[in-house]
């Protein structure tokens, strides 16, 4: 199994060092007094965005993390050495949830990105610290603190531009194939991909990410097929390609499943801006090219596009019209930020 989207982690912080008791024993010193250190802080566990992953297969592996503990204080004053923090390195767009594998705890969205997720115990103080005009002479020291020892589940999310939909055998895999570097298995039965791909699409010498999902069927939702389990890797996209089989009997009724079932996912999916393509329409004659786009424009209420995968008749004016959409929600994340807020000179 090459690709893995959610798997469940376990990891604790290091403890802290316990504190030293000590007294300073020296011939000729009358009075030594105490000398005990103080014990040495537990390791952090950090999780950290890199480059060149995009997939969570190494936690397949190994999904218990254990960060390193703090030295016990020493004599002579001598405080313990800290622990080594630990980290877990994930690929960008991968949410940390909590063990109800519900609540999201953190969402790492950008490379180079780090989060502490288990902080390390503090040391304890060694008898030094407890000296006083009244407690010359204490014989006391702190416990290290212990560290905190949780379950967590790791999801991701690919962080794509477009998002890839439509019924099995749709010609989403063909689709990415042509407009990108990317080798999706190619095949005529249904689920041909197990997995999502990713694909970086150049149209008017700019270039955006595409992401292609398994297939869905009616009752995705419901488990059906392989289900919803990979459509959370088109939430984070700014605009969905919805293809449809032009070879289908009945195209109206393919494009209102997909719709169904993205919005029975998430409300915030199934608003996303989409792109409708009446695909394959190599295969078809003329007057059905008219007659099933007629009947998508109906169910969809707006524009529908033509195009071939295999020719690749109508691929550049889909490419442009995807090229639109990421153009604007570029522009208005960029004004959500305040990035469009015009430069006034210096003044004094």
């Amino acid at each position: 199994m090459k690709f893995l989207d959610l798997c469940k982690v376990y990891i604790r912080s290091g403890s802290g060092g316990n504190g030293c008791v000590s007294f300073r024993r020296e011939k000729y010193i009358e009075y030594g007094g105490p000398n005990g250190g103080d014990g040495g802080k537990g390791g952090n566990v950090i999780i950290e965005a890199v480059d060149g992953l995009n997939t969570l297969i190494d936690f397949r592996y190994q999904q218990h993390f254990f960060a390193q503990n703090g030295q016990g204080g020493m004599g002579s004053n001598r405080t313990g050495k800290d622990g080594n923090d630990i980290y877990l390195r994930v690929p960008a767009g991968t949410e940390i949830l909590d063990e109800d594998q519900e609540t999201v705890l953190y969402d790492v969205t950008e490379v180079g990105q780090k989060i502490i997720l288990a902080k390390g115990g503090n040391g304890g103080w060694g008898n030094l610290h407890f000296k006083s005009s009244t407690n010359q002479a204490p014989r006391t020291a702190n416990p290290g603190q212990d560290g905190i020892d949780r379950t967590i589940w790791l999801r991701l999310k690919l962080i794509a531009d477009a998002g890839l939909l439509g019924m099995p055998n749709a010609g989403k895999s063909t689709f990415l194939s042509v407009t990108s570097n990317a080798r999706p298995k190619v095949a005529d039965y249904p689920f041909t991909t197990m997995h999502p791909n990713l694909g970086v699409v150049g149209i008017d010498n700019s270039e955006f990410v595409v992401a292609d999902i398994p297939g869905l069927i009616e009752g995705a939702s419901e488990g059906r097929g392989l289900g919803d389990l990979f459509l959370g890797h088109v939430e984070r996209c700014a605009v969905l390609l919805h293809l449809v089989d032009g070879t289908s009997d009945d195209v109206a009724a393919d494009y209102e499943v997909i719709v169904n079932e993205i919005s029975n996912y998430t409300e915030e999916l199934g608003d996303k801006p989409r792109i409708t393509v009446l695909n394959k329409v190599d295969s078809l004659s003329e007057d059905e090219i008219a007659e099933k786009k007629s009947a998508l424009e109906k169910a969809s209420g707006g524009r529908v596009y033509t195009m071939s995968g295999v020719s690749r008749d109508g691929v550049d004016t889909v490419l442009r019209a995807l090229k639109a959409e990421i153009s604007m929600d570029r522009l208005r994340t960029k004004k959500a930020s305040g990035g469009d807020e015009e430069e006034t000179s210096w003044r004094p």
